[in-house]
């Protein structure tokens, strides 16, 4: 059977009109009957309809994440992270996935869905800066991700130069000098690949390190299977090297996995370090070390930059850029006395 607003009104002993005020947040209601209301409210299990109330108010209380890949534990626990920050402002998330494809991407931020959420958090991956024009769109928006700097609206994102070079350096203070820089996409400067590739470029440099374009090693897609497969071709070669510098954490545990079967000792042998923390990073044997790009924290200040847009509109603010803090996290795959 169907909670309504007159189950609730009957409970609380109040009117209609009350709890539609309770529940659209007015303001002028007193504590005692806010209280009343939200008791029933929870007693009685009621969920507001949301379309409903968006026709009267104006607004959803949903915004929509657009990500490419929750096979990506990266993005799976990037919109965890994004969900659980718009509980705290009160909103609730509408996820798409789009697989990184082009179309798709322009399909979420233009298609008809986007009339029923009040603002779009939107990770890119298809699209580049030469799509600017396809991010001007009423619905407010705050942008995640590395493929489009200086676009039309916020953007939150991470240090991936910084990052990758503290991680670099990180297998560089241990004498080691043979590293390999895995994930790389040839060609690409816009993107994370890009962007960690300069700053494990930039360790090396600094340390004196001649760059070698040899233990360079390209992995197309950013999953486990495809790490497995690039570190099996690269190992096929002979290379020697020393430390792996992996551009995420799913494609270092499926080299660590072809490492181990090879016989080669971590970190004993070589040494690894990924980036992104994602929670499995803990458990592995051994466990990786790795950079935290202050996910929460992108997913706290892209919720506050989207509602602060809503409230205002969508072309309300001059456009923000803002870079979470990372930390280097030591773990067992780098752990300098392994």
């Amino acid at each position: 059977m169907t909670i309504t607003m007159h189950d609730v009104a009957k409970l609380a002993g109040v009117s209609i009109k009350t709890v539609s005020n309770v529940v659209n947040d007015y303001q002028y209601i007193k504590p005692e009957t806010r209280a009343r209301v939200l008791e029933a409210i929870e007693s009685l299990g009621y969920t507001p309809n949301l379309s409903a109330r968006g026709l009267r108010s104006g607004r959803t209380g949903v915004i929509s994440l657009i990500i490419p890949d929750l096979r990506n534990a990266y993005f799976a626990e990037l919109a965890d992270s994004v969900m659980r920050a718009a509980a705290d402002e009160g909103l609730a998330v509408l996820i798409q996935q789009v697989g990184g494809k082009r179309a798709a991407e322009i399909e979420a931020l233009h298609g008809p869905r986007m009339t029923n959420v009040d603002g779009i958090l939107y990770s890119v991956l298809a699209l580049d800066e030469s799509d600017v024009d396809q991010l001007v769109i009423d619905t407010p928006l705050v942008l995640l991700g590395e493929r489009i700097f200086n676009g039309p609206t916020d953007h939150v994102t991470m240090h991936n130069i910084e990052g990758a070079r503290a991680a670099t350096e990180h297998l560089l203070a241990q004498g080691r000098r043979r590293l390999v820089a895995f994930g790389a996409h040839p060609g690409e400067v816009i993107g994370s690949a890009g962007l960690r590739l300069v700053g494990y470029r930039e360790a090396l440099e600094a340390a004196g390190v001649e760059f070698d374009e040899s233990l360079v090693v390209t992995v197309g897609n950013w999953h486990r299977a495809d790490g497995a497969e690039g570190m099996r071709e690269f190992l096929a070669k002979g290379i020697p090297f020393d430390g792996v510098v992996a551009f995420n954490d799913s494609i270092a545990l499926g080299a660590m996995r072809v490492m181990q079967d090879a016989g080669i000792r971590i970190p004993a042998d070589a040494a690894v370090i990924g980036f992104d923390d994602i929670d499995e990073t803990r458990y592995t044997l051994p466990s990786l070390s790795t950079i935290n790009p202050g996910r929460d924290e992108i997913a706290r200040v892209a919720v506050q930059y989207l509602k602060e847009r809503i409230a205002g509109g969508a072309h309300s603010i001059p456009p923000r850029e803002y870079l979470a803090d990372f930390e280097l996290i030591e773990r067992e795959s780098s752990h300098a006395g392994g």
